[in-house]
Order: structure tokens, then sequence, then C-alpha cells
């Protein structure tokens, strides 16, 4: 399967890049707060790019960047400054054995499900989650469940336990506010994961990331490998902050399962859907039944297309505070009958 690169240690210089949106210009708090963090908590030394706070930056311009920060034999990690919408469109740029030959670890979530699918294509695992302006730049302090996961998952080696942190937040503030950031945020009880199916222990290579983004890489036929690859593998989705309807979740799943990859996975992990932004502020009941029609949703494919498979919903990972890392085409470990799940880094 993929090979896991070499890991930074403090002291080290980390690239810190903009492959979809180049927010860093026009919202510059919560990244500049990560950067800090980077330099003073990490010990890393965050390297920036042409493109890296630069909004409208053309894919060639962006893959030029991917190309250096991993070439540069200095550089010992690739991490993005935040997601986007159309990192699609970099891929065709990106000269694949360059970045085979100069393997790094990876970070990002969101529209960067694009780039670490290409890399699991060649290879290589990435890191799902530890994007500079959420993660690191989380207003107040970070959080310690996404702290001490993404530490791990930066410097450390072997098996780590992800455990449900007992608490989330759905309600998302103005970056471009400086208040924003004098606080941390509010957070809310969580409702806790839900442990599907039945069992041995399930250990299998992760693919998926965020759900549109997949249904985009599959519309488009890139960086998706054949239905045999997902034989025994560990499929874990989330959804945006775009809100998808359920039904369209659904829609999603089922072409996923038309393809012939849900039905031969070995297990499925769902995030918790984010439920509320800045641009749709459901109420609390609203939110509420938001996520429980995608909860339906998702078990509805799952029902139909691999029946009785083991499953955790409202794991805390993609869109979501905290945030779990999961490593990208490398192992993740289910047990239902014991509900633990741990991932190697």
């Amino acid at each position: 399967m993929a090979h896991y690169p070499r890991k930074p240690v403090p002291g080290d210089r980390v690239a810190v890049v903009s492959p979809s949106a180049g927010l860093p210009e026009i919202l510059p708090l919560p990244y500049e707060l990560g950067l800090a963090r980077l330099r003073e908590d990490f010990g890393l030394v965050p390297i920036e790019y042409p493109s890296t706070r630069r909004m409208g930056s053309s894919p060639a311009d962006r893959a030029a960047d991917l190309h250096a920060a991993f070439a540069d034999p200095s550089v010992k990690a690739v991490i993005s400054s935040i997601g986007g919408d159309d990192q699609l469109t970099v891929l065709p740029y990106l000269d694949r054995k360059l970045l085979q030959d100069n393997p790094k670890p990876f970070f990002g979530f969101s529209d960067c499900t694009n780039l670490l699918a290409l890399l699991a294509d060649i290879g290589i695992v990435g890191y799902h989650g530890g994007a500079v302006m959420t993660a690191f730049g989380r207003p107040g302090s970070m959080h310690p469940a996404t702290e001490d996961s993404l530490r791990a998952a930066l410097f450390g080696t072997g098996t780590f336990e992800l455990r449900d942190p007992g608490e989330y937040r759905d309600i998302d503030r103005d970056w471009a506010d400086p208040a924003t950031f004098e606080a941390a945020p509010e957070m809310s009880p969580s409702p806790g994961w839900e442990w599907r199916g039945s069992g041995s222990i399930v250990t299998g290579h992760g693919w998926g990331g965020c759900l549109e983004v997949v249904s985009w890489l599959l519309m488009a036929d890139r960086c998706v490998p054949d239905p045999e690859w997902f034989d025994g593998a560990v499929l874990f989705f989330e959804t945006s902050e775009e809100m998808p309807e359920a039904t369209e979740v659904y829609r999603i799943l089922r072409s996923i399962g038309e393809r012939g990859i849900l039905g031969r996975c070995a297990a499925v992990l769902m995030g918790r859907p984010k439920s509320r932004s800045l641009n749709l502020a459901l109420s609390a009941p609203d939110a509420e039944a938001f996520r429980a029609e995608q909860r339906e949703a998702v078990v509805r494919a799952l029902d139909e297309y691999n029946p009785g498979v083991p499953a955790v919903l409202g794991v805390d990972f993609g869109h979501t505070d905290p945030q779990l890392v999961l490593p990208y085409c490398g192992t993740v470990r289910v047990d239902v009958a014991n509900h633990h799940l741990s991932v190697d880094y």
C-alpha cells in the first residue's frame, strides 16, 4: 500500500501553501494566528510561496508552488492554509513523478481532498485535517483534542487512538472581526459517536474526505482507484459548510455504491455534519433536524449497498471543531464491539 513520508521535527521548515483559495490575503487574522502557533507552539518554521496569500491565482501558479514545496529538500512537510472550491483544476498541472520522488507529509481537508486523493493514487499517505486558518488559527486557543491529534500526526509514528471529545462547536464567527479572536468559541455537549454493525476488528486503508469534493473527483474521473482497490478499505466522508441536503448526500453515496466502491469497503466513518454557518444560521431545532436527516441518508445508503457494514457516525473530523486527523490511505482500525477507533500516523 501507500508509503508514510518521513516526519518533521521541531526546528524544521514547513511549506504553507494555498492550493485552493488564497484566503490569507483577505482574512489575515486566523492565518497570522495559525502561523504564530506553528512557530511558537510547534517549533516549526513556516515558508510561504507566491500564491499563498494571493486570491485568484491560476491553477498553474498554485501547482508551481506545490512543486517548489515538495522538491525543496529543506522543507519537511506541506500544510494548506485553507480549502476552497476549484483545486480540481490544479490536478492536471501537477507532476506526479516529482511528487512521488519527493514524498512529504501533506496536511489539509475540504477542497484539499483533491490533493490527498492524488497523493494516495501515487502511493503517498497524506493527512486529512490540520489547515493553518482552521486548526492552527482557532480563536482563543487550539482545542486540546485537535492539538493532540495534529501533534501526533505531524511528529509521531505508530498507533493513535481517536476518542470522542465530548463537545463540539457548530456556530461560526466572523474571521474579519478582531473580536472573534479574543476568546475561544463556545462549545456544545456532544451526543456521542454512533457505532453500528458488529463483527471483528476491521483494519484497512483509509480513503474519502469531503463528500462533495469526492463527487467532483468521480465526475471528472480523477484519482479514484478501481473498485477492487477498495476491498477491505475504511471509507471516511464528511460534508462541508455548504451543508448539502440529505437527498444530495444520499445520491452521492448511491453513486459511490453504483461505482462498486461502497459495497467493497470493510468499514465506514461519517463525520458530524456541519449544520450551521455564517450563510445559513439555522435555529438549534432546525440544525438538529438537519443532522438527523443527513444521518438517515447515510444509513439508507449503507443499508442498500453494504448491509451490516461496521460504521461510526458523527465522528469529529472534517468541517468541525474539534477536528481529528485521519491518515489518507494510511491504516485505520475500527472496533465497533468495543467502541475503539485508532489510526496509524
